[in-house]
């Protein structure tokens, strides 16, 4: 992709992605769902779910899954209300953009 992705957006991108599972999900499949709209390796995205854990917009738990821990991550209600921020500022943003690359000159 030849668009850099800022911070705020991997942060919108991820807390969309959790907010889809009523019970949570884990990392593996957070990033493969992230991989669906922008190229992103697991070694980026680690530290963004423990950013969002730190800001409280994720909650954390341990579940067992064939024999191993596997951690799951979910959203919480202020990462409910980030996410709703966010989804707001990108309606805006998105629009504006595809204005401009839209407008006859």
């Amino acid at each position: 992709m030849v668009f850099n992705t800022g911070a705020a957006l991997l942060d919108a991108i991820v807390l969309a992605v959790v907010s889809k599972e009523e019970e949570g999900t884990y990392g593996y499949k957070i990033t493969q769902d992230v991989r669906h709209a922008i190229e992103v390796s697991e070694s980026t995205l680690y530290p963004v779910l423990r950013r969002l854990q730190k800001d409280k917009y994720l909650a954390v738990y341990d579940m067992e899954c064939g024999g191993r821990n596997r951690r799951y991550y979910k959203i919480t209600d202020s990462g409910r209300e980030k996410l709703a921020g966010y989804r707001r500022e990108w309606e805006d943003y998105s629009t504006n953009i595809t204005n401009i690359f839209t407008e006859e000159t």
